[in-house]
């Protein structure tokens, strides 16, 4: 069996992989992070980070999610997807979810993999990147 965390850890360290500055800031800022709550939605989960703010946030402090992260999971026939949210140039959330079916509470992690299966393309994910107001 996958433990919620090992699933966490795995998704956010898939999220997180890249060369740009954005996603090796995230990365450092996930390194220090720690989880403060969970959350079982009865679809999915969201998971909240704490980074200690004597780590450095993004450039600008942005705020925005991106998911291109797909997870295929024993008891979820449709698999999973992933939404990471960064409020004001820190990591702020992991949201998991299933496509119209339950979470479930026990699975084994099968793969993770990027959308279309391919290699990821940094350029176009952070062309991605969904601007978000704030979360107070």
């Amino acid at each position: 069996m996958t433990t919620q965390a090992a699933l966490e850890k795995a998704v956010l360290e898939k999220l997180l992989d890249g060369k740009s500055e954005i996603f090796q800031i995230l990365l450092r800022q996930y390194r220090a992070s720690a989880v403060i709550k969970r959350e079982m939605t009865g679809a999915g989960f969201f998971t909240y980070l704490s980074v200690p703010r004597e780590i450095p946030p993004l450039p600008g402090s942005p705020s925005f999610s991106f998911g291109d992260v797909n997870a295929d999971l024993t008891r979820l026939k449709q698999g999973a997807g992933f939404l990471l949210t960064i409020n004001r140039g820190y990591l702020y959330d992991l949201e998991g979810y299933s496509y119209e079916e339950p979470w479930p509470h026990e699975f084994e992690l099968v793969r993770l993999f990027y959308d279309g299966n391919a290699s990821r393309n940094e350029e176009k994910v952070i062309r991605s990147f969904h601007a978000r107001r704030p979360i107070d």
